[in-house]
């Protein structure tokens, strides 16, 4: 195999490719004798207790999994075994040959010893994950979580994670002299010591500066939330205002990244006046902190402060994730109280109301898990890095893997990247708020019962909201999936627009015109049902916000001149500090 700097890696001797013939082979053979002794091993001898798994079902798989693994052997013998010149390919069919970005890199097609880890492995995880689908007489839930943990594991053991076992890692050894596992042990150290997996290098960012850097001041604050507003950029602005709740799970500049990505900035631009809560990052004093807080001292509290600094009598308000649920039962509290009139409009970034279709998220929502949020807590607020890891697990590969092979293993400088920065700055949350958060809604799912949920005293109802409302899903998205935001077309009353962006749950939101990335769907026709809004829905190249301000602009066009209380600090509300504001740079 070519090595950097002309070194060349020496083929296996016979002994190690005798060796190496043994040891994959064995690996199989156990696969293939562990899952026939959880077959044996099950209780069917006990009236009435189901089989983990249905014989016929397992032997099937048993069958294909021994088949292909015997073919896989017969091509690496065919085609000369460790010492053919390159590996046989694989049939177009065949498990071996489906494509994976963890083995895309030219160096396991090099030499056939990897080339046979790689398959072996691929055959085998499809073993375990068949194996896992095809366990019966559980609980769905149950069965749900089986395939995560077994995913998780076969993940976890691709040997694309190991140095000895990734031949990209080995060619970097050899060319560095080993600098580089020396450059992965200072990162993983660094990374244990302050308790989180490093994405990004986060000296290249600053706030205020290259990241949440669009002109504003902050003019106001309460224990729970400051309130910026932005400094307008057109000499005239929309009458009605914007106002913006970002999710307090991150923090607010996700929707402030970079200039260039920044939606605030956007909007600004597009002559809107833009207000943004920024969410304290919860600490003791935030103990006794619940959902109502969030709704009545949070977002009615920020509404009612934006109509009354520049008199108008409604707002256009946006919730993201999280937040975006919480608006949605904002509205149902000012509908019970006759007062929907102050929210012009709804816009909902990648938000649920119905959990009951909300994805790989519910496999963490159970009695154990809401007893282990109980521990973690005990200032009375859980630890941001906890909620990060957990968002981490859902996408191993991507945001966990791949990092240990790149930060760890080829001891790679960390790239400079805005969004990862941001994910990796972590927000602490009130403690009762997020047991209550998951006990009530992902795993009860009370707010989409009629009545379930009382705010304030008030029972509420989300088919008692008739605000236009602007739905926004994305296609990839892994914790609000397009199933679940779909529902909340299914309880509201009012007016609907729902866009399908492509993407998933940031980069479907982030999307700036400019870029010219991704796309969106739009069903102008009255669709009963997601696969009908599919199959009828326009696809149309780039970015949504322009539709999203098109939206906006039908429904409020008048203008005013941008001056007095629309400058930030000229009204009533006098300016406390610039923004990005202190909250968000809380640790």
């Amino acid at each position: 195999m070519a090595q950097g700097d002309g070194e060349t890696l020496e083929l296996p001797s016979l002994d190690q490719m005798q060796h190496w013939t043994r040891v994959i082979g064995r690996a199989q053979q156990m696969m293939l004798e562990r899952a026939s002794q959880a077959v044996s091993d099950a209780p069917a001898h006990v009236p009435g207790y189901p089989m983990p798994f249905d014989p016929q079902t397992v032997a099937a798989i048993q069958s294909e999994f021994a088949n292909e693994g015997m073919a896989l052997w017969q091509r690496f013998l065919d085609s000369g075994g460790l010492m053919a010149k390159e590996p046989a390919p694989a049939p177009a069919d065949s498990i071996a040959a489906r494509k994976d970005r963890r083995f895309s890199d030219p160096a396991w097609a090099k030499h056939p010893l990897f080339d046979l880890i790689r398959q072996s492995y691929l055959l085998a995880s499809d073993y375990l994950l068949r194996l896992s689908d095809a366990v019966d007489g559980v609980d769905p839930k149950q069965k749900a979580q089986l395939r995560f943990a077994t995913q998780g594991l076969v993940d976890a053991m691709s040997p694309s994670n190991f140095p000895l076992t990734n031949p990209k890692v080995l060619d970097k050894t050899l060319e560095t002299g080993g600098e580089n596992l020396l450059k992965g042990l200072k990162h993983m150290l660094a990374d244990m010591e302050k308790g989180q997996l490093t994405h990004t290098d986060g000296s290249l960012f600053e706030l205020g500066r290259n990241v949440a850097s669009t002109p504003g001041k902050v003019i106001k604050e309460t224990p729970l939330y400051q309130l910026i507003h932005y400094a307008p950029t057109t000499d005239k602005v929309l009458e009605t205002p914007l106002v913006i709740f970002p999710p307090w799970i991150n923090r607010f500049y996700i929707l402030d990244l970079s200039p260039e990505k920044s939606f605030v900035r956007w909007a600004v631009e597009q002559g809107i006046s833009v207000f943004i809560v920024s969410w304290k990052s919860a600490d003791a004093t935030m103990k006794d902190v619940i959902w109502d807080d969030y709704i009545l001292k949070g977002q009615i509290d920020a509404i009612d402060t934006v109509r009354d600094l520049l008199d108008v009598e409604s707002v256009h308000t946006v919730g993201y994730c999280v937040a975006g649920t919480t608006l949605a039962a904002t509205l149902a509290l000012l509908a019970a109280r006759g007062e929907e009139a102050k929210v012009k409009s709804a816009t909902y970034f990648t938000a649920q109301v119905d959990f009951s279709k909300a994805g790989d998220l519910t496999l963490f929502v159970d009695d154990e898990q809401l007893k282990l949020v109980d521990q973690l807590a005990s200032p009375g607020y859980l630890d941001g890095r906890y909620m990060a890891a957990t968002f981490n697990l859902l996408r191993g590969r991507d945001l966990i893997w791949n990092y240990v092979i790149n930060n760890y293993l080829l001891g790679q400088d960390y790239p400079p990247f805005d969004l990862l920065f941001w994910n990796g700055d972590t927000t602490n949350l009130p403690a009762k708020w997020h047991k209550a958060y998951l006990a009530d809604l992902y795993r009860d799912n009370k707010l989409a019962v009629p009545g379930g949920i009382t705010v304030d005293g008030t029972p509420i109802d989300l088919h008692r909201v008739k605000t236009p409302s602007y739905i926004q899903a994305g296609q990839e998205d892994h914790i609000a999936p397009v199933s679940s935001v779909w529902k909340l077309t299914e309880h509201f009353s009012g007016p609907l627009r729902f866009v399908l962006a492509g993407s998933g749950h940031i980069a479907g939101v982030i999307n700036p015109p400019s870029l010219g990335k991704y796309q969106y769907w739009t069903n102008d026709a009255p669709v009963a049902t997601l696969d009908d809004f599919v199959a009828g829905a326009k696809e149309t190249k780039g970015s949504w916000w322009p539709d999203w301000l098109a939206w906006i602009e039908d429904m409020t066009p008048a203008k005013v001149p941008a001056k007095g209380a629309r400058k930030p600090g000229k009204g009533k509300l006098k300016a406390l500090e610039d923004a990005p504001g202190s909250y968000v740079k809380t640790r």
